[in-house]
């Protein structure tokens, strides 16, 4: 029989991760995932459903995700569906989870100012802005990477 488990999600954290270290040493991190859909009723009406999914990190990868992501941080996940029993006070209880085999940062780094850093050194947005090179303004948008196409963020999942 063939079977599948395969999971591609992206969408924004609910909360700051949680990082733990199981006595092995191992490091894992608990992430919960918002993922929205925006889709028109068949009377015309605008609607948007929010799906609150768990998602599991393991090793570095949930080390990296504690260091770096926070509440609200746009994130695309890879991985498999894990279905999870225990009992608790006596109650069964189930869920349904993402074990990320890869998580990769959907946002842009901010970039900040060090404050500590020697006169001179200090960067703001507009100085480490790197200016335009004199032949990308003269080749076509579709083969200069300074020009990109709007996207509709209708059609984004967040």
């Amino acid at each position: 029989m063939v079977s599948l488990n395969r999971v591609f999600l992206i969408g924004n954290l609910t909360r700051d991760p949680e990082v733990r270290y199981i006595p092995s040493g191992k490091a894992v991190a608990d992430l919960n995932l918002a993922i929205n859909r925006r889709y028109k009723t068949s009377s015309g009406e605008n609607r948007e459903d929010t799906c609150f999914i768990g998602v599991v990190a393991w090793g570095r990868q949930a080390e990296t995700a504690g260091e770096y992501l926070k509440k609200g941080s746009c994130i695309f996940v890879e991985g498999s569906l894990r279905y999870e029993q225990w009992e608790s006070n006596g109650e069964k209880r189930s869920r349904l989870r993402v074990n990320a085999d890869r998580i990769q940062f959907m946002d842009r780094p901010k970039r900040t100012e060090f404050a500590d850093a020697p006169e001179g050194t200090q960067q703001n947005q507009s100085q480490s802005a790197a200016p335009p090179s004199e032949n990308a303004a003269n080749r076509p948008a579709e083969s200069n990477p300074e020009v990109s196409e709007e996207t509709d963020s209708d059609n984004l999942p967040f």
